[in-house]
């Protein structure tokens, strides 16, 4: 009697923009995949996914004043893993449509660790000479649950008239919350080829809650002997990633250096098309979150020019996350191989639709 496949339970939530076509371009490779898998005959390493479509985002908001159901947490939490497009449109407030869904689900779920990795693609030109002749693979860690995203503060003395209101907006640095992240960081580097952290701070000028992490950062080094570390301030981290890429491995950063680190990582390596992430929790308590770091392109969304290529490396880290990596593998070799034929989408000097892609991904995972 053969055992049926191990099935995987997956929230999608497309949202907003290019996220519903990026996400269903994401759906049908991995189905495609999981197909596969079940026709090898090998039943060991057979798997399926169940999905279940969920219809929240800005478009919803408009409709109902809710970016996502009052009991959407608790409809989540049972789930293997989220899949998630984009969320964002003109006619809704960032910070509503950003705190209202995404920034909710990570930190409800305590999505702590925030992996992206810059990868350089054969086929796409990037903007860095160096690329040409270097090898150049590093992964930014992103403190995905506090620091400068943590929501502390607020907006008073508006009755003083036009002019007269003040903001405090607070970043919020624990012990528990660096830490956690960090040995997170080291356990990644142990897993890679160059066995380096480079932690990034500010702490010249925000002497409390940088200060605080570059201790910890001290403190965890300490246990990983065998890793090599280095201290990086923010703006010469920026220029370093330009300047000197070859010499990284795992960066590891609070919330919003780490956003934007990782934006310029993935614009150096081509586009942020091709940017892929996870939200984990590690512990596994809640489920883990993966999405493409792109945003929802209101100017091309609809039209069919959306790069999916960041959707389906996020389903690569899903994968992962899974216990499969040489599935993983797989999709991370087929998206190798679309880009090496040229298969490239607008963002990437190409003139291939989202439907070219995916068609090729397909295509680059048949035996």
């Amino acid at each position: 009697m053969t055992a049926a496949p191990r099935t995987f339970r997956i929230a999608a939530i497309p949202a907003d923009g290019v996220g519903k076509e990026v996400v269903a371009a994401g759906r049908a490779v991995l189905d495609a995949l999981a197909e596969d898998s079940r026709a090898s005959g090998n039943a060991d390493e057979a798997f399926a996914f169940a999905w279940e479509e969920f219809p929240w985002g800005c478009g919803y908001y408009e409709r109902t004043g809710k970016m996502i159901d009052d009991d959407g947490l608790d409809r989540l939490k049972d789930f293997d893993a989220l899949y998630f497009g984009a969320v964002g449109w003109p006619t809704v407030p960032d910070h509503i449509s950003l705190w209202g869904l995404r920034l909710k689900i990570c930190q409800s779920f305590d999505q702590w660790a925030n992996v992206r990795p810059v990868q350089f693609l054969p086929g796409v030109q990037s903007p860095l000479r160096k690329a040409d002749d270097t090898e150049l693979d590093w992964v930014v860690v992103r403190e995905n649950s506090e620091g400068e995203y943590a929501g502390l503060g607020g907006r008073n003395l508006s009755a003083r008239g036009p002019g007269g209101e003040v903001a405090v907006q607070s970043a919020l640095f624990t012990e528990v919350g660096c830490e956690r992240v960090m040995r997170f960081a080291f356990d990644l580097a142990r897993t890679r080829t160059r066995r380096k952290v480079s932690s990034v701070t500010k702490s010249n000028a925000q002497q409390y809650g940088m200060v605080l992490w570059d201790d910890v950062f001290k403190r965890v080094a300490a246990d990983y002997p065998d890793v090599e570390t280095e201290s990086v301030l923010v703006d010469a981290m920026s220029a370093k990633f330009v300047l000197h890429p070859e010499d990284l491995s795992v960066v590891v950063a609070s919330n919003l250096n780490a956003d934007i680190l990782s934006d310029l990582g993935s614009a150096l390596a081509g586009s942020l098309g091709l940017a892929a992430s996870a939200n984990l929790n590690p512990e596994r308590r809640f489920p883990s979150m993966f999405e493409p770091v792109h945003g929802s392109a209101p100017d091309i969304a609809g039209q069919g020019l959306a790069n999916p290529i960041g959707a389906v490396g996020s389903a690569a880290l899903m994968l992962d996350h899974f216990g499969l990596p040489a599935a993983a593998d797989r999709l991370r070799k087929a998206i190798e191989a679309t880009t090496a034929a040229g298969i490239l989408t607008r963002d990437l000097g190409g003139t291939a639709t989202t439907e070219d892609v995916t068609k090729a991904l397909i295509e680059a995972l048949r035996p």
